[in-house]
């Protein structure tokens, strides 16, 4: 059996090296930039200086995830502020005596400010939703965006708010990001949304932002760029607009102009390799006006008067605390696991490296030890010595060989090379393993001699599953058909050849030998005889229709649960001892005992060779070896005298033919394996939709009750030692090694806390840089890779590795290196290792505040429809005592202070029951009442449930409730329960307006258009009620769908098959055009990850379609901010008037019911056959 993967293949691997020798162009070492000591001056790469901004005297930025401050002529720079954590967007107020950014000093990221000169933070902001700074208004206060209050889920708004603090003051725009102030203060330039951090360079998809003004006066707006690529980061400057676009030839973000008097655009920058980046705008030292920005490795000041740049030249001084060595738990970062043959110590792949611990007693052990390598998926050899793994020491991974208790070097088995493998898994004997690579294909090495052989390929790369049998000369294995099931294959390594064991009619998995080569046991799906229904539609589906299956390997082999006939048997008089007596019955010999087919002895035998022999090891190993008590060193005489397991025969004709159902209920099965008793050990999977949970489970052949015992419950995998005595079992975040048998606990969990390890950064995200180019050259659905010099870019951002101080910066760097690839679904994730920040919990009310005559007002309470239960907030209860009007004036009778916003007071209270004191009246009197409510920590679902119910409700209002409303936030799970649990309320109305904008993402969303598209077939005529119409389980009327850029990914993939089927028309914008999907790839060595795109759409005419474009509308529908004052919403209104124009001219009408039939006569009417 192959060693246990805690995860699913291709979703996180942690791997391992001893040394970072580069052997290829591609991966030319960088030279001399790990030897930078930790405490240095540096004058670092600038595109590690990030979100600079510019005042007349100074610059401000974000170095090593902290502000820092330095003369606008450039120097030597001074720390500002070093909150936890990374500080972002800092802005000078309009004097230049006080930045605004945003930090986390008390347990969120806020808003808070510094004095340029230095001294303490002081908060601004408490709402526990992200903000982002903008800039500084001319009034002194402000600008920020951020989705704390919004009803739109993909959806921020922009604020005001003063510098000292108090409730933010909503922007009167629909929604929006990046936004700038004119310095009259009546113009709001800004964008509808921002994808500035999105990893997807030259992107020209439906999601591409457009700046707008709008009058904050008389509430007049327009457009003043309609570049089909990126226009983001409005900047005033007179009557100016200064913004970032890639519409230039170069085809890189650079600084461009526009006139908001006269109009016309004019490109100000010409960079031509790198973007410029998060620009910012300052008066200049004489009223010039300044804009600071990086690109690639330079700091640049542009004088817009002038339309020149100068370079600005920054030093760091002093420490650098995040680039020491430091000490790392690795028990945090187990990915895969093995167990000694006889169980006595445990190999896990943790942090990079390889170790062993002891099940009970020891000590753990490091047997690599690496930062610039990773090495993965160990697998512990039968006879003790070995432990194989993966590993990148030269700049590829390869196979490894390393003696198991860590003495001598380890060995390099393979040199293949650009590529990712997969589960090395021993033959019995200790002299072959098996591994796969990630496009499918089955390999054999053999030790000695060192070649490597192809087994098979799987077309559909689906992982084979591979099992020895005992004698080490046969694998079983899986391999998928032309109908996607997989079929058990059967190798022979004596002879190189395959052999098809089963038809593939249905998927066959987890081939498993027995322990003495005489059965093979496997899971198949092929129970279909329980469907479950659909409480609310005629729909069903099979589930657990997995059946355990024994097959013999030879026809003369008999099933272990045969039927038996208990009968009487004697010796006869020769061979009865001195004494005996005579029966006189000279026939009722044993050997004619042995003859009658219902002879004890005969059954006695049949059993035996039903059951294997205790002796043998257990798993796919199938190992006969008889390993000393520690499992890593083998007695060498004792081993000259094990008895060599006998020849497997295998009868290949009449295999499937022979397969037994094994006396278990259908369930999930996985794991299958046997113990040296020679019963079935595997794992029953979790019931889907209930609150069960996985268990291993054991069933012995011989137990005439037919009885399957756990072994663990709320176990979901294991690994046989390859004696078959033990099993190392994970449950709980814990790992013990237990007893092959029945009834077993997490008693004695293998202790891990020895598992500490020194890090250094610098050789670690080395290795971690190179990992994430690798996923992509290996997983990239396109092995051209778009037309981009891959080596090359890898090049371009490796020049920046030296400056990176920090995790994040390491993230920032590789999502600047494979967005260069243009295509969507690209992402690094910003996880990995991170510094602790402090973290506190904000309770909520789901409500809106205004401050009234010295008091916070409740000026809304959210909640869902009448029917959503499940949508009520705190103030919702029943028997709160809370109304819209009310005024909130004490929690826990503490008096809000109303210099800071409402949240302030609900710090570290999510889930807490408090107490509120209310009044319809701005003052605590005696007529204020307290109200006890439990608060939530979110109440995002709370506004989603109540815009889509205020939708609803006005789309029936203005149709007489003709048209239903439905909308669906994603195709994933929660996108798919919000379409089902909104469409059978609402499958009576005579139309249906399927709102998708803000569409997620998640499924390929067939079943969703399964729902929408069951046409009519025919009508049932009943004697008493309503005919019915059928399907009955469908809507029959108009329909159209709403869409916008933020649709994508599966909400590109819904209108997509939308109109295919003829559905409807598309209404309002075009959609973000992100078609080249994920399917699962390694992560990264400390957890972080990139996603690498494995598929991609393209159209029945064999174009490719949809990525980085989206999906058209057939009704252009633009939100024109001045259209959507006061909650407006120009898209729906389209929508409902194209729906009334439909049930004019298209309505869906029933026919009458005919007469009945006139049956007298003989047979039918023509009219009626």
């Amino acid at each position: 059996m192959s060693p246990f993967r805690i995860v699913p293949r291709c979703s996180a691997f942690a791997v391992v090296a001893r040394v970072w020798t580069l052997r290829c162009s591609a991966f030319a070492a960088i030279a001399c930039v790990w030897t930078l000591p930790a405490r240095a001056d540096v004058t670092p790469h600038a595109g590690m200086l990030r979100n600079p901004d510019i005042s007349a005297t100074h610059v401000v930025f974000v170095y090593a995830d902290d502000l820092w401050l330095v003369p606008r002529e450039g120097g030597v720079a001074t720390p500002l502020a070093s909150p936890p954590g990374q500080e972002t967007f800092p802005r000078f107020s309009p004097d230049g005596k006080t930045i605004a950014f945003v930090g986390n000093y008390e347990g969120n990221q806020d808003i808070y400010t510094i004095p340029t000169a230095g001294g303490p933070a002081r908060r601004v902001t408490h709402h526990p939703a992200g903000e982002t700074v903008c800039e500084w208004m001319p009034d002194g206060r402000i600008l920020f965006f951020s989705p704390a209050v919004s009803t739109r889920r993909g959806t921020a708004h922009l604020y005001t708010v003063p510098p000292e603090g108090g409730l933010p003051t909503m922007l009167p725009v629909p929604y929006g990001a990046n936004g700038a102030i004119s310095p009259d203060g009546r113009w709001l330039a800004y964008t509808f949304n921002t994808r500035d951090h999105r990893t997807w360079k030259r992107y020209r998809g439906g999601m591409a932002t457009d700046i707008w003004l709008f009058d904050l006066v008389e509430h007049g707006a327009r457009k003043i760029t309609d570049w089909e690529g990126t226009d983001s980061q409005p900047m005033w400057h007179g009557p100016n607009v200064y913004y970032l676009s890639d519409a230039g030839p170069e085809h890189r973000l650079n600084i461009w102009t526009v006139n908001t008097r006269v109009g016309g655009r004019r490109q100000m920058t010409h960079f031509t390799e790198y973007d410029a980046k998060w620009p910012a705008i300052g008066p200049g030292d004489h009223g010039q006006g300044e804009i600071v920005f990086h690109c690639g490795a330079r700091l640049f000041v542009l004088d817009v008067q002038t339309a020149q740049t100068r370079e600005l030249t920054v030093t760091i001084p002093g420490d650098r605390p995040q680039l020491r060595d430091r000490s790392v738990n690795a028990a945090g970062f187990i990915h895969s696991i093995d167990v000694s043959p006889a169980g006595q110590r445990a190999v896990f792949e943790a942090r990079g490296d390889i170790w062993t611990l002891p099940a009970r007693h020891g000590s753990p052990r490091n047997l690599t030890r690496t930062d610039g390598a990773r090495e993965r998926y160990p697998a512990w050899s039968p006879d003790g010595r070995w432990i194989a793994y993966f590993s990148d020491a030269e700049g590829e991974y390869d196979l490894y060989l390393a003696q198991s208790d860590g003495k001598g070097d380890p060995r390099r088995l393979t040199q293949h090379g650009d590529s990712y493998w997969y589960f090395p898994v021993w033959s019995p004997d200790s002299k072959r393993l098996t591994f796969y690579q990630k496009d499918g294909t089955l390999f054999l090495h053999t030790i000695e001699g060192g070649e490597t052989a192809v087994v098979d390929v799987d077309p559909w790369t689906q992982y084979p599953n591979p099992s020895w049998a005992s004698d080490s000369n046969w694998i079983a294995y899986t391999k998928s058909g032309a109908n996607q099931q997989t079929a058990i294959w059967l190798y022979n390594v004596a002879d190189r050849s395959k052999q098809q064991l089963t038809s593939g009619m249905f998927n066959d998995t987890w081939p498993t030998f027995d322990r003495e080569g005489k059965y093979l046991l496997f899971a198949s799906n092929r129970e279909f005889s329980s469907p479950i229904y659909a409480d609310i539609d005629h729909s069903f589906v099979y589930s657990r229709t997995d059946r355990l299956y024994l097959a013999p390997l030879r026809t003369d082999l008999p099933s272990p649960w045969a039927p038996k006939s208990d009968e009487e048997t004697w010796e006869d008089e020769e061979k009865s001892d001195e004494g005996a007596i005579d029966n006189g019955n000279d026939n009722a010999s044993a050997d004619d005992a042995s003859n009658n087919d219902n002879a004890a002895d005969h059954e006695d035998a049949a059993a035996n060779d039903a059951a294997p022999d205790n002796d043998h090891a257990a798993g796919n190993d199938n190992s006969g070896n008889d390993n000393s008590a520690d499992g890593e060193e083998v007695d060498e005489d004792k081993k000259d005298e094990k008895k060599p397991p006998e020849p497997v025969k295998i009868d290949v004709d009449g295999f499937e033919r022979r397969a037994i159902p094994v006396p278990v209920d259908r369930g999930s099965y996985s794991r299958l394996s046997f113990n040296d008793k020679g019963h079935l050990l595997y794992v029953r999977g979790a019931v889907p939709a209930t609150d069960g949970k996985s268990a291993v489970r054991i069933l012995d052949p011989a137990d005439e009750k037919k009885e399957e015992k756990t072994v663990l419950s709320d176990c979901g995998s294991y690994v046989p030692s390859a004696d078959g005595r033990k099993l190392l079992v994970s449950s709980g975040g814990k790992y013990a090694v237990v007893d092959a048998a029945a009834d077993q606990k997490m008693e004695h969990p293998i202790d891990t806390s020895g598992m500490s390890v020194q890090i250094n950064p610098r050789e670690e995200w080395e290795q971690i840089f190179n990992e994430a180019w690798r996923v992509q050259r290996d997983f990239f659905y396109d092995p051209t890779m778009h037309g981009v010099d891959w080596a090359a870019v890898r090049g371009r951002y490796a020049a920046m590795l030296a400056d990176c101080n920090s995790r994040r910066d390491l993230t920032f760097v590789i999502g600047e290196m494979i967005a260069e690839l243009n295509v969507g679904h690209a992402y690094v994730r910003e996880s990995g290792d991170l510094d602790p920040q402090p973290s506190t919990s904000v309770g909520m009310l789901g409500a809106d505040f205004a401050l009234d005559q010295g008091a916070y007002k409740i000026t809304a309470i959210y909640e869902g429809a009448p029917w959503d239960a499940d949508a009520r907030g705190p103030l919702s209860q029943p028997g709160v005592e809370v109304n819209v009007g009310d005024y909130l004036l004490a929690v826990n009778r503490v008096p809000l202070d109303v210099s800071k916003d409402p949240w302030a007071a609900f710090q570290g209270l999510a889930g807490a029951t408090v107490t509120l004191t209310v009044s319809d009246k701005p003052a605590i009197d005696d007529d204020a009442r307290d109200v006890v409510v439990t608060l939530i920590a979110g109440e995002n679902d709370l506004r989603f449930r109540s815009w889509i119910e205020q939708n609803r409700r006005y789309v029936e209002g203005k149709t007489d409730g003709r048209v239903g409303y439905i909308y669906v936030p994603n195709t994933g799970v929660s996108g798919q329960n919000e379409l089902f649990r909104q469409f059978f309320g609402q499958k009576d109305r005579e139309a249906l307006i399927i709102d998708e904008r803000w569409n997620g993402g998640g499924q390929i969303p067939t079943r969703f258009i399964e729902l929408l598209n069951r046409p009519v077939t025919n009508y049932w005529a009943r004697r008493d009620g309503v005919d019915w119409t059928w399907p009955p389980d469908a809507h029959h009327g108009p329909k159209c769908m709403l869409i916008n850029g933020l649709a994508g990914s599966g909400g590109d993939m819904f209108p997509a098959l939308f109109r295919q089927a003829g559905l409807g028309k598309l209404i309002g914008t075009r959609t973000w055009g992100g078609l080249v999907g994920i399917s699962g790839n390694p992560n990264l060595v400390d957890d972080g990850g990139v996603t690498a795109p494995t598929f991609a759409y393209y159209e029945k005419d064999g174009t490719w379609g949809i990525e980085g474009h989206g999906v058209d509308p057939d009704i252009e529908v633009i939100d024109d901010p001045s259209k959507m004052l006061d909650g407006g919403d120009p898209q729906l209104d389209a929508a409902i008037e194209h729906m009334l124009k439909e049930l004019d001219t298209h309505p869906y009408v029933p026919p009458a019911r005919p007469a009945y039939p006139d049956r007298a006569g003989m047979g039918v009417t023509e009219a009626d056959k």
